[in-house]
């Protein structure tokens, strides 16, 4: 997935968003951080990538050409020549800066005995309504509440999870149930773009669940391939930039972020009382002072100034919770 046009037509948004991954053992992750931030940097490109011994994930947005000498970059690193990739467009820089982090997992589980490179089955796209249209099959979205909030195929659990470091104790409290009367329940999973259902299927093999499978490319490969007139997702699908939500096709959705709670607010949320652009939303209004609410009006009084002159603003950061984790 995310072949790219070689002659990208002039009414196409000029920036090209990837979003990436791969689950690949490096023995010197620190080693590989300067080098990498080198390559962005000097091709203007913005984003956030994050390196750890078990692989490499993030999201990178620039021109075409500057992409593509970046992925060449990666691919080039040990295990990565089938790099997973999802792209989109956009009209602006979605990100304000170039960031490499070392971290100890390239998404957060906290369960350190589990290998992801050991996941499910893959399922594309194509063929993803086939499997959770069956009747026995049992459909898990692996997100967390505030993006399952936002969209998510029909009929899908919604494990209620607040980050993904929940998801393994919430699978182990109801495992006894999926393996009733001793026989092994079909489970099909996805994410965003397919990196925490490499971790999430991999933790249900180890805990006895075998017949597992997860969406190869994960939603925004859904979204990009399969037609509206077709598909079975429900609203949009959050994603961690400044879009916030995309739709089919990969188009913009209609969420828009609260710059106080840094959580998705949509259409109906925008016509409380209690929203206020940069400053709060129904979801934060209670729990925030007039003091912070304050601040977050200067804060945004001082973004939009910015936007003005044309710079970028570091107040007006993602993502989430300031969450460094770009868990697609």
């Amino acid at each position: 997935m995310g072949a790219r046009l070689t002659n990208v037509p002039e009414s196409m948004p000029p920036i090209r968003v990837v979003a990436l991954y791969r689950f690949t053992r490096f023995t010197d992750p620190q080693a590989l951080r300067a080098p990498l931030l080198r390559a962005c940097v000097a091709e203007g490109v913005r984003g956030t990538l994050l390196l750890a011994s078990e692989g490499i994930n993030g999201t990178i947005a620039g021109s075409d050409a500057a992409i593509d000498q970046v992925l060449a970059h990666i691919r080039a690193l040990p295990g990565c020549a089938d790099l997973d990739v999802a792209e989109s467009r956009a009209a602006a820089m979605p990100f304000h800066r170039m960031k490499v982090r070392l971290k100890r997992e390239i998404v957060t589980m906290g369960e350190p005995g589990i290998d992801p490179l050991a996941a499910g089955r893959y399922v594309a796209p194509e063929d993803w309504n086939t499997l959770i249209d069956a009747p026995d099959t049992i459909l898990i979205d692996t997100r967390n509440d505030y993006e399952v909030a936002v969209g998510t195929f029909r009929n899908a659990i919604d494990p209620g999870t607040r980050s993904f470091g929940e998801f393994p104790t919430w699978l182990r409290e109801r495992k006894d149930a999926l393996l009733a009367e001793g026989r092994q329940p079909t489970i099909a999973m996805f994410c965003t773009g397919g990196i925490r259902c490499e971790k999430a299927t991999a933790l249900l093999k180890a805990e006895g669940l075998d017949d597992v499978h997860h969406l190869k490319g994960g939603i925004l490969a859904y979204l990009e391939r399969v037609a509206p007139e077709d598909s079975r997702w429900q609203g949009e699908c959050f994603v961690f930039d400044q879009r916030v939500a995309v739709g089919h096709g990969l188009a913009p959705g209609s969420h828009v972020l609260c710059h106080a709670c840094r959580m998705p607010v949509n259409e109906a949320a925008r016509a409380s009382p209690l929203y206020r652009e940069g400053i709060s939303c129904p979801r934060c209004h209670d729990a925030r002072s007039e003091e912070q609410r304050a601040g977050y009006a200067e804060r945004h009084r001082q973004t939009a100034l910015a936007e003005k002159r044309g710079e970028a603003h570091v107040g007006a950061s993602f993502p989430p919770n300031g969450n460094a984790d770009n868990p697609l």
